[in-house]
């Protein structure tokens, strides 16, 4: 039997399941300004990677592999009874969501993803980051929480997020276990990209894209060129774009959900 690290909530909704994943040193509060809007079409399952949140943090190499979340993610589906459900990622959160979608069409409805470099990153990006991934790992355990705080990437230091909800990503960021983040950067992080995949995606698909991260525009190039039939809506917002523009996000997401939920009416 698959033992399920990941922490996940299911929160009342009308309509499908909806399997939502946050990034990297996020949390579920990653979809505060989003759910809400979600529930009128859906039923939100928030699910937490490895050592983020309160989900689990094993010491152990295989529940770090992208393939590992695949097959928890099959099981957690599994465990409430769904035949199919939709599927939304955010940044880190997106590759492994896309992964999933490429290994079951049959179980996902439609996906949706938001600006995502890892699930996207091209062979020579890939080389350069496994080759500093145990670096990385190393001054993740060793730095542990103060060494967390470092990093560009940490809630605290985010810049455009409305304060709110910049609060809320801080105060689970003191969930975060240093040594599964470790884990991640050294069995996660470099074996993210779908990107030699990507053709083969068999779902719909769309992307709500932050326009002003400059960084994901040849990923954004390439999805547009490679992922079948996908559909772009863009906001004048960065990286976390379901945050910063809430309510363009919130839009496409539910309009989206009633496109492809042939269950309704």
């Amino acid at each position: 039997m698959t033992e399920i690290h990941l922490h996940y909530e299911v929160l009342d909704g009308n309509g499908p399941h909806i399997m939502m994943l946050h990034g990297m040193l996020s949390s579920k509060a990653q979809w505060d300004l989003n759910v809400e809007a979600i529930q009128k079409v859906a039923r939100p399952v928030l699910v937490e990677l490895l050592a983020h949140g309160r989900s689990a943090a094993p010491d152990g190499a295989e529940a770090y592999d992208p393939e590992y979340y695949v097959v928890m993610f099959e099981a957690i589906r599994k465990k409430l009874g769904l035949e199919t459900w939709f599927l939304c990622g955010q940044s880190f959160g997106a590759s492994l969501t896309l992964r999933y979608a490429l290994r079951h069409p049959e179980r996902i409805i439609a996906q949706v993803f938001t600006n995502s470099s890892s699930a996207l990153a091209g062979e020579e990006y890939l080389k350069t980051y496994r080759g500093t991934a145990e670096e990385r790992a190393r001054l993740m355990e060793q730095g542990g929480m103060e060494g967390i705080k470092k990093l560009p990437i940490f809630p605290g230091r985010a810049r455009r997020l409305p304060i709110e909800a910049r609060d809320a990503l801080v105060r689970d960021a003191e969930l975060l276990q240093p040594k599964g983040l470790a884990q991640t950067f050294r069995y996660s992080s470099p074996y993210l990209s779908v990107r030699e995949e990507a053709a083969n995606t068999a779902v719909p698909t769309l992307l709500v894209c932050g326009a002003l991260e400059k960084r994901f525009k040849p990923n954004y190039e390439f999805a547009v060129e490679n992922i079948p039939n996908l559909k772009v809506v863009e906001a004048d917002a960065g990286h976390a774009v379901n945050i910063e523009a809430a309510d363009i996000f919130n839009e496409a997401i539910t309009a989206w959900i009633k496109e492809h939920n042939h269950d309704a009416g």
